[in-house]
């Protein structure tokens, strides 16, 4: 029974193995006599050889070329608002006036105590003058003469006291009418006419006026990227830098700064007007670690204020003659990378390559590629070295975004 069980299985294994010859047999002579398949279809695109321009985005707020809170230097009720809010004044033009009766009346306490003062000194003068021809025929003793001259010293000093006690209450009074330190755009009042100002918690600051022509971007890099900037951007212009050094030490402007800075505004469109660094700080902040500068920009038209969200981008260093592909043609395989390309007989190669910077859609392409090659952005998971492909042309890299060091 057993011997019967395995001279089946034996047959049936000879009649597979026969069966698998035949359709692999007819498969290959149908391989043979019929057509062969169609390429397959990719796209391609050409591995561009150019200049690609290096450059930073950071994320920052408008800010005024000065930002001045409007106080209230003495307490009082607030009588009158003389401008409009949200519109620009003049340096000197009157803001508000406090209520000016009582700092009249302590110019004018401080007024009498001047003349009080002056008439004494008057009167110690007089005396001293009548006793000192009397004290050099010995008519009075020495020590009246002395009495006299102490007298007299005392009311001149508190003449110069009650002075500047005038001049101190005449310029408490002129605080009670408050005007633009500077010119610029005012915004919205804090307090209306009848209100407590000047003294907690009523309102002490009333107002904010900003001069913003030019206008300030502030915005933080962090450590890295401020070493990036120091290497190259620094070292490239260090000429420039010293010279203007030497300028804001002899009191120099920086009208000869070098303007390449591009505003990027919350809408994404472009600020026409190109920036500057004007100012940064001292030192890295150990706290978050990050280094803040502030840049200006010209404000035509005064289409900025303060407070907008903006990015500012800073070219650095331009890559010369360096090959770039589009990052989609990459494939990534165990932390490296490669792309497919479609040689001059339409098969496929495989390219292990090596990164650079990153510009939006595009890598630059340090080792691997040459430039010229036909690399296959569409298909890739179809494709294997060595098949015939059929290639179509894709649109060339876009340079629309800056190259970012990755």
């Amino acid at each position: 029974m057993i011997r019967l069980l395995r001279r089946r299985i034996g047959q049936a294994t000879v009649f597979l193995w026969f069966f698998l010859v035949a359709v692999l047999g007819g498969c290959d002579r149908a391989d043979e006599s019929g057509t062969q398949a169609p390429p397959l279809p990719v796209v391609v695109t050409t591995a561009e050889r150019r200049d690609v321009p290096l450059s930073l985005e950071m994320v920052g707020s408008t800010l005024g070329t000065q930002d001045v809170p409007i106080r209230a230097r003495v307490e009082g009720f607030l009588e009158t608002m003389n401008f409009q809010e949200g519109r620009f004044v003049g340096k000197g033009d009157l803001l508000y006036t406090i209520d000016p009766e009582q700092y009249e009346a302590e110019l004018v306490e401080a007024q009498s105590q001047l003349a009080a003062a002056q008439t004494n000194l008057a009167k110690t003068d007089s005396d001293l003058n009548r006793i000192r021809p009397l004290a050099e025929i010995k008519a009075v003793s020495e020590q009246d003469l002395d009495a006299a001259v102490a007298l007299e010293a005392a009311a001149r000093a508190a003449v110069r006291a009650a002075e500047a006690g005038v001049d101190l209450a005449r310029i408490t009074l002129s605080y009670t009418r408050i005007k633009a330190p500077i010119a610029g755009l005012i915004g919205l009042t804090k307090a209306k006419p009848g209100e407590f100002v000047g003294r907690e918690p009523n309102p002490v600051v009333l107002n904010v006026l900003s001069d913003i022509d030019p206008i300030r971007v502030r915005f933080s890099i962090s450590e890295s990227e401020y070493l990036t900037l120091a290497r190259t951007y620094l070292q490239e212009h260090q000429g420039e830098v010293d010279r203007r050094r030497q300028q804001t030490a002899v009191g120099g402007t920086t009208e000869g700064a070098r303007r390449d800075l591009v505003l990027i505004l919350a809408d994404g469109t472009e600020h026409p007007a190109k920036g500057w660094v004007v100012a940064a700080s001292q030192a890295i902040d150990p706290g978050t670690g990050t280094y803040t500068i502030e840049a200006a920009f010209p404000n035509p038209g005064m289409v900025l204020l303060p407070g907008q969200f903006a990015r500012v981008r800073a070219p650095y260093q331009t890559l010369d003659d360096v090959v770039v592909v589009p990052r989609m043609a990459l494939i990534e395989l165990q932390g490296s990378f490669r792309v497919y390309i479609v040689n001059a007989e339409q098969k496929v190669e495989i390219r292990e390559v090596v990164l650079g910077p990153i510009k939006g859609p595009n890598v630059v392409i340090e080792a691997g590629l040459q430039g010229g090659e036909s690399v296959i952005l569409e298909g890739l998971q179809k494709v294997r070295p060595g098949i015939q492909v059929s290639a179509g042309e894709a649109p060339p890299p876009d340079d629309g975004a800056p190259m970012q060091e990755t």
